[in-house]
């Protein structure tokens, strides 16, 4: 057992070693880390929600816009000849303009979970893949995201009059295997939608820094993510 244990922690310190030899961290502090890791998600965050968070954030942007549910739009041609094309339409404005409404909410969450990182959390991501910075800040804050959306998206989908009815219906369809389980709650639906496409927006904003991070304005970017190339 003992012997196990000290293969794995040797294992464990030549992984390190080797990660950051390659991510080449060596000359970066470790308040330098953590001011990178905190500067990359705060301009993310920023530049997610004001982007989201407005009149057709995700309306009027074909890469978020959220689509009806797959049960819906598969079957949206024939909903439509028998008239219930306008119905289809309000829906699918509405929940475009629930994740709107929801998004700005999001913020003092995200700040928080900024302000909470840690030295072993930025010198665990800052030398991953091109979004592994967004992907840990996911991790961390995806449960407290949705619980904080939820609520408003629910507000905003109750005045569309097929909410109720689509939950009904969904539920029945799911318990047959007809319609996808996190598609079976309108609400949920949309939330997930809305986080999706945040977490999107901060993707490609630590993309864009850690190709240009010198572009960013920031001394620290510029170093932490210039030592990576």
């Amino acid at each position: 057992m003992i012997n196990s244990v000290r293969s794995l922690l040797v294992l464990c310190a030549m992984l390190f070693v080797g990660f950051a030899q390659s991510a080449d961290l060596s000359g970066i502090t470790s308040k330098e880390a953590v001011t990178a890791l905190r500067t990359t998600l705060t301009k993310g965050a920023d530049a997610a929600v004001s982007n989201l968070g407005k009149a057709d954030g995700f309306l009027g942007n074909p890469a978020v816009r959220i689509k009806l549910p797959d049960f819906l739009e598969n079957s949206k041609g024939m909903l439509k000849m028998v008239g219930m094309g306008s119905q289809l339409d309000q829906m699918e404005v509405s929940m475009n303009r629930a994740a709107e409404a929801a998004v700005p909410q999001a913020k003092a969450v995200l700040k928080k979970t900024i302000q909470n990182m840690t030295v072993e959390d930025a010198k665990l991501v800052l030398g991953g893949g091109d979004t592994a910075v967004t992907d840990f800040f996911r991790s961390k804050s995806q449960a407290d995201l949705y619980t904080q959306l939820l609520p408003i998206v629910k507000s905003k989908t109750a005045q569309v009059g097929l909410a109720q009815q689509y939950n009904a219906l969904a539920d029945k369809g799911s318990r047959f295997g007809l319609v996808k389980s996190e598609d079976a709650n309108l609400e949920g639906y949309v939330t997930n939608k809305a986080l999706d496409a945040l977490f999107l927006m901060v993707a490609e904003e630590e993309k864009a820094i850690r190709a240009n991070p010198v572009a960013a304005g920031s001394a620290v970017l510029k170093k932490v993510f210039g030592s990576m190339k």
